[in-house]
């Protein structure tokens, strides 16, 4: 059977990833190609194909394009029986349940001044731990991808909540945008489509 190749190029966010995903769920192949034209969308697609069971390889083409070569290593899904099994009191199953996704849009908090606008922001973040294991993903668009770039003071903040098992989802469109791809030091990058599932399956969604 020939390969399947995807050509991804001048698609905007989040197309390369719906393809891959439409090409996937109606053809199930175990390779495929996918060739994009820009890092983010790279970076996206090699995560979304990483979490349906492909392994990938990246190659750069004379044109200056990526070529995504994904061959598939396992299946994804629930997986039968458990190494350790536990009982849950009534309070800590509904915690499982719990999903707060914070969506934050600019680097500083509130209006008024900037200065004061990046301090709150910073502290912000430094709080946020104290929603215990209910805090599930930072969500950064549009300015607030700035706050997961290197040399920036509230970095630290998003790399401690890293640390402790928070999914930070940093918008590859807007780094592209403000040409920080490169500065990235927290998260990982996402696209539109995560960003939407993300709002979708919260339970709670704050928005400073």
């Amino acid at each position: 059977m020939p390969e399947i190749e995807l050509n991804c190029q001048n698609l905007p966010c989040p197309q390369p990833v719906l393809k891959c995903k439409d090409c996937i769920d109606t053809r199930s192949p175990a390779q495929m190609a996918v060739i994009v034209d820009n890092a983010a969308a790279k970076e996206n697609v090699t995560r979304f194909l990483g979490t349906r069971g492909y392994a990938v390889t990246a190659t750069e083409t004379p044109q200056g394009a990526w070529k995504l070569q994904a061959v598939l290593e396992s299946s994804v899904g629930a997986q039968s029986g458990c190494e350790q099994c536990e009982v849950l009191s009534s309070e800590e199953l509904r915690a499982l349940d719990e999903k707060t996704v914070v969506l934050i849009t600019t680097e500083v908090l509130g209006s008024g001044d900037d200065t004061l606008g990046t301090r709150l922001m910073k502290n912000f973040l430094a709080t946020l731990p104290e929603l215990g294991s209910t805090l599930w993903r930072v969500v950064l668009l549009n300015g607030g991808v700035k706050l997961a770039s290197d040399g920036h003071e509230a970095l630290p903040e998003l790399q401690k909540l890293e640390s402790a098992g928070v999914d930070i989802l940093v918008c590859g469109t807007c780094l592209d945008f403000f040409g920080l791809l490169e500065r990235k030091a927290a998260g990982q990058t996402t696209n539109m489509l995560d960003v939407v599932t993300s709002l979708q399956l919260a339970t709670k969604v704050i928005r400073p």
